[in-house]
Parts: structure tokens; C-alpha cells; sequence
């Protein structure tokens, strides 16, 4: 067991336990495997993410920050990637997905959710610290409380004998889907497309589970409502376009509109274009489509299809998928 904190600065923090063990991981990148005794004397933030996931993306651009700021100061900084997708657990894919967006830190594969267990978790992004005994001092869930968070790393740091911490905290500039969402504006929730967890589709002729059927879209959508048009399989996770030419629509209320895609199952790359309010969206197009709302879906992960620069209001987002096999797994907004 760690010996208890000493008397210091981060005295008030509580003692939530002892730092679990990482040996559940079934893969290490950028590092060998750690283990509690060898990050003994280190301060260690640990942060449960899934590359696809746009609320632990939007909390990147901090944890990344103070990875590099914080490294020679004494703090290790591990991402414990737990998937929440099947093309999630692909490490070749993990490892390429991380490497774009600049993750030099370890990352523990934990594809068995061992180590998620292990700290009892329940959330995509979790944030935890340990301070340098080998206790767990603080953690936070989902996104913000950036000021806290850092001040907690500069508590411990203090408490472990590291001089000059006390320092302005790191400034970020996020681009894309790092940007934090516009809450203010935010009125669309996510909204998964498997039928595990959708909510708000509207199908006159009701949902065939894992099997083809031909939808129709909607003339009309209340807020936050969702329909298929074409010939789709409405699967638990992910729902596959059978043939070219259908799409989505959503009635949506938020600055960004982003959407968690697959190429077909043989890695066919899919065609998309993207209507808002039945016209191309112009300077309200996301990274992943340029004005006219054509983009390209060649691997799984999050594009964003619109950012809208100007007001928010009640808008209509259509896609249509011009080559076959597209998978569509959750729409998030922000």
C-alpha cells in the first residue's frame, strides 16, 4: 500500500484509493508496459479515451498540452484506449488515428476493458491523478474544469518536490473537431444510429432489425428528429447503406454537426455530398467537405460535416451516400 500524502499544498485533495494496475492492456504504444511500482515517485494522469469519440477529441488539445509541458517536471500522462466501436479495436487503426493527431504519450490498448473495470468507469472522456505514492487524488468526468485539472497536476508535482510549477495555465489554440462546442447555441443531443440506443427516428413503416429495408424520408421533422431515405440495414451499433443513393436527414440545432462514418466492409472508400436546408452549405462546411458539400468517407472515425460560422437556428442537414456500403454509427454536435 502507498504511504499516506505528507502534509503540503495538496493536503485537501482526498485520497480516492490506490492507482490500478494496467496489466488488463492488451497492447502498449509508445511505450513499454507500466506498472504502478515503476511510476512510483511520478505523478500520473490517467485519461480513458476512444479516437472516435468527439468529447474526449475536444479535451485533447489540454491533455496534450500538458503532457509536453509537465514531462520534465515529473508527470506521466497515460491514455487508456477502451473502444467503443468495433473498429476501434484495431490497434493498427488506434495507432494511426493518435499519431494524426499528434498523441506522443503511452496509450494502453484496453480492447477487454480491463483496465476501465479496474478503475470502476463509466465514461468517455475520464480524467484521474495519482500522485507520486501511488494514491488516487482527483478525477474528472467528461469535458471542462481545464484551470482545475491543471492545478491538481501542479499540487501534486509541488507535493513531490518539483520547484517552479506554479505557472499561467497552458493556453491552446484547437482546430476542427478540437474546438470546444458552443453551448450556448447547443440544442441537439447525440444521437446514435444503431438501434441499440437510437432515438428520434422517424420511419412511417417502422425498423427492420438486421435486415434490408427500403426507407423513405420524411417530408417534415420536428427538432432533433432523424430519417433514412434508401436501402439500409438498421444494425445494433452501425446502420450500412445497402445501395448508392441513399442518405439522412436530421432536423439540428447546434455550430457543428459531425458524424461517426466507416467505409464499406471491404474498405471501399464512400462518396458523400451534404445539403443544409436543401442548398450547399457554403462557408457553413464542416473540415471533412469543402463548399459544395462533397467530402469522402475512407476510413472510420468522426467527420464533421458542418461548422456554420455565422447564426445558429433550426436547420435541415441532409446527406446522400453516392457509392454503396457507408456505415453511420452516431451524429454529435457542438
Amino acid at each position: 500500500m502507498p504511504d499516506a500524502p505528507s502534509r503540503g499544498v495538496a493536503a485537501e485533495l482526498p485520497i480516492e484509493g490506490e492507482l490500478p494496475g494496467f496489466g488488463g492492456a492488451t497492447a502498449w504504444l509508445h511505450s513499454e508496459p507500466l506498472t504502478p511500482d515503476e511510476l512510483r515517485g511520478k505523478v500520473v494522469l490517467v485519461q480513458f479515451c476512444t479516437y472516435s469519440c468527439v468529447n474526449w477529441l475536444r479535451t485533447l488539445p489540454y491533455v496534450r498540452a500538458w503532457a509536453q509541458r509537465y514531462r520534465d517536471d515529473g508527470l506521466v500522462v497515460i491514455g487508456a484506449h477502451t473502444p467503443e466501436f468495433p473498429f476501434e479495436h484495431d490497434v493498427e487503426k488506434v495507432r494511426s488515428a493518435l499519431g494524426s493527431m499528434g498523441v506522443d504519450y503511452p496509450i494502453a490498448i484496453d480492447n477487454d476493458f480491463a483496465i476501465w473495470r479496474a478503475f470502476r468507469n463509466h465514461y468517455w472522456p475520464a480524467l484521474y491523478v495519482a500522485d507520486a505514492r501511488g494514491w488516487l487524488r482527483d478525477h474528472h468526468f467528461g469535458e471542462g474544469r481545464y484551470e482545475g485539472s491543471e492545478r491538481v497536476i501542479q499540487e501534486l508535482l509541488a507535493e513531490a518536490g518539483s520547484v517552479g510549477i506554479e505557472r499561467e495555465p497552458v493556453r491552446v489554440d484547437p482546430r476542427g473537431v478540437e474546438v470546444s462546442a458552443d453551448l450556448r447555441t447547443l440544442r441537439s443531443p447525440e444521437t446514435y444510429v444503431g438501434y441499440a440506443r437510437a432515438e428520434n427516428l422517424v420511419a412511417p413503416d417502422g425498423v427492420l432489425p438486421d435486415g434490408p429495408r427500403l426507407y423513405t424520408q420524411s417530408p417534415r421533422l420536428e427538432l432533433n428528429q432523424w430519417s433514412l431515405h434508401g436501402d439500409w440495414t438498421v444494425g445494433r451499433q452501425a446502420t450500412v447503406m445497402n445501395q448508392a443513393g441513399g442518405g439522412i436527414s436530421f432536423r439540428f440545432h447546434a455550430r457543428d454537426l459531425n458524424v461517426v462514418l466507416g467505409p464499406s466492409a471491404a474498405g471501399a472508400p464512400v462518396r458523400l455530398r451534404v445539403l443544409v436546408n436543401a442548398a450547399a452549405p457554403g462557408p457553413a462546411h464542416g473540415a471533412d467537405v469543402d463548399e459544395d458539400g462533397n467530402g469522402t468517407v475512407d476510413e472510420a472515425r468522426l467527420y464533421q460535416l458542418v461548422r456554420q460560422p455565422a447564426r445558429v437556428a433550426d436547420r435541415t442537414f441532409e446527406v446522400t451516400f453516392l457509392d454503396p456500403g457507408v456505415h453511420a454509427y452516431v451524429f454529435t454536435f457542438g
